[in-house]
């Protein structure tokens, strides 16, 4: 999603102590926006998930036709790819939008969780899944250690979660979903810390017309890393409502 170039050294822009609080002011003030994003998208995504999951016409409908599913699926490929491709030639209002519009079809896709799981437990989970991607995501900030290598192989490593995934689904393996969901919790771990650095280091370089795409794709991403933290945690903590 981005260019794997490495970690600049800290306010490597010249000019001196000035500009390089200058330099802070604005990476501080890009990784707010990016924030911000994504929480406002993980509670689209929250609010419309509980809503459907309320609606028993909505959840009868998504069970008896599986078309439905995928078509969600599909579309929230679409607008991934679409924002991540086209990212430059769109305002960022549209690509702002095409990201909420993205949260909210997720909400849709994610409803039956709350009648497979308690609420409790979801709720537990949440927190869990904040925690440990709040402390990821301050290491990426933070560390002066450069992630790209580190990124490289985790992006390989969910090429094959998703190949596993894919295998698993026709040989039903208990053995093989237990290493998946290790596999996916340790990934997207890995993966909030890598995409929070590179997030600040596109801060760090764009000018500031660019500071709007970058708060979307930065929030896009987190957001995905969040979302697949949660569900992949969830397998472990959530509890049954059977």
């Amino acid at each position: 999603m981005y260019n794997n170039t490495p970690t600049p050294p800290p306010y490597n822009h010249g000019g001196g102590y000035e500009n390089a609080q200058t330099v802070v002011s604005t990476t501080s003030s890009v990784m707010k926006r990016v924030y911000l994003k994504m929480t406002l998208g993980l509670l689209v995504t929250a609010f419309i998930s509980l809503f459907c999951a309320g609606s028993m016409t909505y959840m009868q409908f998504m069970a008896a036709n599986s078309w439905f599913y995928w078509g969600l699926f599909i579309a929230e490929l679409v607008i991934v790819f679409t924002i991540s491709a086209r990212l430059t030639k769109m305002s960022s209002t549209v690509a702002t939008l095409l990201f909420y519009v993205f949260a909210a079809i997720n909400g849709m896709a994610l409803a039956p969780i709350f009648l497979l799981y308690t609420a409790t437990s979801i709720a537990k989970t949440f927190f869990i899944c904040a925690g440990t991607f709040g402390a990821m995501s301050i290491y990426g900030y933070f560390t002066t250690q450069d992630l790209t290598k580190w990124g490289n192989f985790l992006i390989y490593a969910l090429f094959g979660l998703i190949i596993a995934s894919v295998v698993n689904i026709f040989t039903k393996s208990s053995g093989l979903d237990w290493i998946i969901s290790c596999a996916g919790v340790l990934i997207f771990v890995g993966l909030t810390a890598w995409d929070t650095q590179k997030i600040k280091q596109m801060a760090l370089y764009a000018p500031a017309s660019a500071i709007g795409h970058i708060a979307t794709i930065g929030a896009l991403s987190l957001y995905l890393d969040f979302i697949n933290l949660f569900l992949y945690l969830l397998r472990f903590f959530g509890s049954s409502r059977d």
